[in-house]
């Protein structure tokens, strides 16, 4: 009951999932995924070890393809479940249930994976991959809301529209970049909004942050502040309606 976009992105190595769905708060369920490893989506009838799992499959080295025969064979509501991925080399997978709801399904690109149920058509799919594609000159981000805007313009969730989250990972196995939209009448909009608002603040303020190579971070807050304000005022600038 849910469409969703899984990509690697190739200049970073970024992995990102943006998700949306009729449904209450669909990034506490859909997304998983960790820095370096890759990013799994769950979704239909959601298998939230699916996510768990996969991502520890996908650190011991499982390719996609493996992640998702391991998983749905051992799962005996396969047939209701969809799951798409993306690994640490950019391969992709999807497995949609035969049980799943219509329309169903998925579409595959370099390093890219689209997949919905419940949705209006396979143009939804098809639209959102074509302009995830076509956006290779927008930041990683945007090109993931991008993506989505562009499948609901194409019908979307065939119920309408509530929730929508954005999750992506650099380094770190926990998300870099997190936003979610848990009710809201139009939450792509609602997204859109708040992606603008992290990079006024949110966004370099992640640099900031301990990491495995500088376990303390920086510290010095005037630091943090003047590098987030030079941030904005360049970001701004550069995105200027």
């Amino acid at each position: 009951m849910t469409w969703s976009i899984v990509a690697r992105d190739a200049q970073t190595g970024a992995f990102g999932i943006l998700c949306a769905s009729k449904a209450l708060a669909v990034g506490a369920v859909v997304p998983y995924g960790a820095g370096r490893t890759g990013a799994i989506a769950t979704q239909a009838l959601a298998n939230p070890f699916f996510g768990v799992d996969g991502v520890r499959l996908l650190q011991e080295g499982c390719s996609a393809r493996d992640v998702v025969a391991a998983l749905s064979a051992l799962d005996e509501g396969r047939d209701h479940r969809q799951i798409h991925l993306v690994d640490r080399e950019g391969g992709v997978s999807a497995y949609t249930g035969s049980a799943c709801i219509g329309w169903s399904g998925s579409v595959e690109g370099p390093q890219v994976s689209v997949a919905g149920n419940m949705l209006t058509g396979q143009q939804v799919v098809d639209e959102s991959l074509n302009a995830y594609v076509s956006a290779s000159a927008l930041s990683f981000d945007e090109r993931l809301i991008v993506a989505m805007e562009a499948g609901e313009r194409a019908g979307g969730d065939k119920r309408g529209r509530q929730s929508c989250a954005i999750r992506i990972w650099t380094e770190a196995p926990f998300p870099s970049f997190d936003l979610r939209v848990d009710d809201h009448p139009e939450p792509l909009k609602e997204l859109r909004r708040l992606w603008r608002l992290a990079h006024q603040g949110y966004v370099p303020f992640q640099t900031a942050l301990p990491t495995r190579l500088k376990p303390a971070g920086c510290t010095d807050r005037d630091a943090v502040y003047r590098m987030c304000a030079e941030y904005a005022a360049t970001w701004n600038a550069e995105h200027a309606e």
